[in-house]
């Protein structure tokens, strides 16, 4: 749910929910009213308006008078005690009635003052003891009902000690407390539920959130949030969800590249250790005089030559996977003649494959005035190390290497095909990927630092080309590789 729609809910709540539990209220106060006949014993019966009585007024204060009458009874001196007249109109007090004593023709004691100056000089003489109604003396001009109990003072003055009960005020100063705190718990109510639903639909889900952040800050990024809610919440949880993912990627990624530069450093390690103790070898050799002979002296430093071109192969290599690591190969394109490059380029490779008794053959099936874009450095190591692959895997005794270069209307296609091992199927896929390597057991005449044909994909995917592999076990590898060809506008 969106906030502007809590926010609506929220607005409504604040209006409807006070209104209909005021009215419950104002419900249950009615009933309260009708109901009064059982807490004062006042409403009549026999008016189908349910007015109040004044007989029913009457009882109100009915048991405060009797035990009045029998403290006359008892000791009448009792009624001169202005603390004890104090208690009785306390107790009065929540009854709305106050207690008037006289003494003679003066006012002896009242519980209030100014509201018996208002009504002292109607109160009945000594001696009217006999009510106006059951219930005492009603005065209508002021509302009042006045019960009346005649007693003598110590000295042997008339006493009058009179309740006065206002009636106007009795039931409607209950009603507005029962009504203030009805609308207290409507507030209070109204309040629970409201914070209670903000609770739910905001502050709970920060919390997770927060606990979530937390744990990804300490490097818990298994720590999962899922939600069902739509609108800004639910994008919050979605969007965590995809940081943490991403996170989690990221990491993982970075572990293993960790991993596989720590096999590089490993595997160029075992790489140059290989040639290095046959250039020491060899060396040693010719220092002890093993070489006695041109051939053999000959023989020796060819291979000294081979051992360190191998090195300098694998340094060549190392230096090229740090730029690509870093996105940094050098690169200085230009146009360069298809025909011309590659006719080059098979001229230079042919003599050290003839050396190594590898047949070398070559067919360019493109015009001679296609031209490519392209880095002819970086090209050529694709070309070198495709074939130093294709030789290092050479498992027949008379190698043969083809090279073709097909047109394919809007690019060129090199083919580089060998009669060698081949590549297994479950293999194949995997041939680009950094360090992989199809010859697990490192054998050290064949092995390399398995970042050769990773090379040659980065150095293709640059020049906006791509590259495949298909091979057959025991029949030999193909290599193709597409380049764009150099269009002017016009032919575009």
């Amino acid at each position: 749910m969106k906030f502007r729609t809590r926010l609506l809910i929220v607005s409504l709540s604040i209006i409807l929910i006070p209104f209909l539990l005021t009215c419950v209220a104002l419900f249950f106060v009615g009933s309260h009213i009708e109901d009064a006949e059982s807490q004062f014993g006042f409403l009549d019966r026999n008016n189908a308006s349910s007015i109040y009585t004044i007989e029913s007024y009457g009882q109100i204060t009915e048991e405060i008078l009797e035990e009045v009458r029998q403290q006359i009874g008892k000791d009448p001196g009792r009624l001169e005690d202005r603390s004890y007249l104090d208690e009785i109109n306390l107790s009065l007090k929540e009854k709305s009635s106050y207690i008037i004593v006289r003494k003679d023709k003066d006012l002896y004691y009242t519980g209030n003052e100014n509201a018996a100056k208002k009504i002292f000089h109607a109160l009945p003489e000594y001696g009217n003891e006999m009510p106006d109604t059951e219930a005492g003396y009603y005065y209508n001009g002021i509302n009042k009902l006045v019960k009346a109990v005649d007693f003598r003072f110590s000295d042997g003055s008339e006493g009058s000690f009179f309740i006065v009960t206002s009636i106007g005020s009795l039931l409607p100063q209950k009603m507005l407390r029962n009504m203030m705190l009805a609308f207290i718990l409507v507030l209070v109510f109204t309040s629970f539920l409201l914070t209670r639903q903000i609770q739910r639909g905001v502050f709970t889900p920060i919390n997770q959130l927060n606990t979530a952040m937390q744990n990804i800050a300490e490097g818990n990024l298994e720590y999962m949030l899922t939600t069902q809610e739509k609108g800004e919440i639910g994008e919050l949880y979605r969007n965590y969800e995809d940081m943490r993912l991403r996170l989690k990627e990221s990491l993982d990624e970075k572990f293993e590249h960790e991993q596989k530069n720590k096999e590089l450093v490993s595997n160029i390690s075992h790489d140059l250790k290989t040639p290095i103790t046959s250039i020491k070898g060899y060396v040693e050799g010719i220092m002890d005089g093993v070489a006695d002979t041109p051939e053999k002296m000959n023989k020796y430093i060819r291979t000294i030559y081979d051992k360190a071109n191998d090195m300098d192969r694998l340094i060549n290599e190392l230096t090229t996977y740090s730029g690509i690591d870093t996105n940094r190969i050098p690169y200085t394109f230009r146009r360069i003649s298809v025909a011309d490059y590659f006719g080059d380029c098979v001229e230079e490779v042919g003599l050290d494959l003839e050396s190594k008794n590898i047949q070398l053959n070559y067919e360019d099936l493109v015009d001679p005035a296609v031209q490519i874009i392209a880095d002819p450095e970086q090209l050529k190591r694709v070309i070198n190390n495709i074939i130093s692959n294709s030789v290092k895997y050479m498992n027949k005794e008379k190698g043969v290497i083809d090279i073709r270069i097909l047109d394919e209307v809007d690019a060129i296609r090199v083919e580089i095909e060998d009669n060698g091992m081949g590549i297994a199927a479950k293999d194949l896929p995997n041939i680009f990927e950094r360090f992989y390597r199809t010859d697990a057991s490192r054998n050290s005449s064949k092995g390399g630092s398995g970042i050769g044909l990773s090379i040659v994909k980065k150095i293709i995917e640059d020049h906006g080309g791509y590259i495949w592999a298909t091979s057959k076990e025991g029949e030999g590898t193909c290599m193709h590789f597409v380049i764009r060809k150099y269009q002017t506008a016009s032919e575009e």
